[in-house]
């Protein structure tokens, strides 16, 4: 006989039936959530049931493990980290490490930056392979100075010069300067950021983007202006730059219009000659 009800409506659990399900997520250090009362903080610690939240604006709050946070935009229940999985044979680069291997004697061959901030975020990233492949990075303090930097260079075969600038895009002061110097033995490539900062993915630091600074404002001091950030001297940008940095684990956390640039000009450095 059939039965023209279907199965009974009372069986299972009938009062969860339609709910969505929220995931749990590990509270793993430098994760970013958001808080009910609008608090957004990355993960620093967890103690106990508890996690502690850092802001942008390095204040740090304690909250119980559990639900009432969001990760990007959607309810999760956090819980407690996972223990630490086994160290990975990569670099921050994502490239194999090589273990046990002395730095290469330095190549002939150059890259050059246009200023610290750019070195010490490819030291951070890609230093790791540099040293294995004996490539040095060079600091130009300016993309005004390259022309004088590869006189005294004299780019050759085999002794190749890569060059990275910042706002590398049409009809700026960059693209004339890229322009002048180009040969066999010099590739100059850029990205589109004003600055090298803006490489560093805003996720990383709890924002959904990078302000947009006004042309009249310089733009360091307008981001940390608009952060709340000191800004005042050149030690207050340079904490804060130092911030951002701290905040860069990996190749993952960068976008990927440096990403490929770095990479290929490290390719071009050490090609065989």
């Amino acid at each position: 006989m059939t039965d023209r009800y279907g199965e009974d409506v009372l069986a299972g659990d009938w009062r969860a039936a339609g709910r969505p399900v929220v995931p749990e997520v590990p509270a793993d250090r430098d994760l970013v959530v958001e808080r009910a009362d609008g608090f957004v903080g990355a993960v620093v610690g967890v103690a106990k049931q508890t996690v502690e939240l850092e802001d942008r604006k390095g204040r740090v709050r304690a909250f119980p493990l559990g639900a009432g946070f969001l990760v990007d935009g959607e309810p999760v229940i956090l819980v407690a980290p996972r223990a630490a999985p086994a160290p990975t044979a990569r670099t921050a680069s994502g490239s194999r490490a090589v273990s046990q291997q002395r730095a290469r004697v330095a190549r002939e061959s150059r890259l050059y930056v246009e200023g610290r901030h750019d070195a010490e975020l490819i030291e951070k990233v890609w230093g790791a392979d540099l040293r294995v492949e004996g490539v040095v990075v060079e600091l130009l303090d300016g993309a005004d100075n390259l022309s004088d930097a590869l006189t005294d260079f004299e780019p050759a075969p085999g002794r190749r010069a890569g060059v990275l600038l910042d706002h590398l895009v049409a009809g700026s002061k960059e693209s004339r300067i890229a322009a002048q110097v180009a040969s066999p033995d010099v590739l100059v490539v850029g990205h589109p950021f004003v600055d090298v900062w803006q490489a560093v993915k805003p996720a990383r630091l709890g924002l959904a983007a990078w302000p947009v600074i006004p042309r009249e404002v310089e733009w360091k001091h307008g981001v940390c202006a608009a952060l709340g950030w000191p800004h005042d001297d050149p030690a207050a940008v340079a904490a804060a730059w130092q911030r951002i940095l701290d905040r860069v684990r990996g190749y993952g956390d960068l976008e990927p219009e440096l990403l490929g640039r770095v990479e290929l000009l490290i390719d071009f450095v050490t090609a065989p000659e």
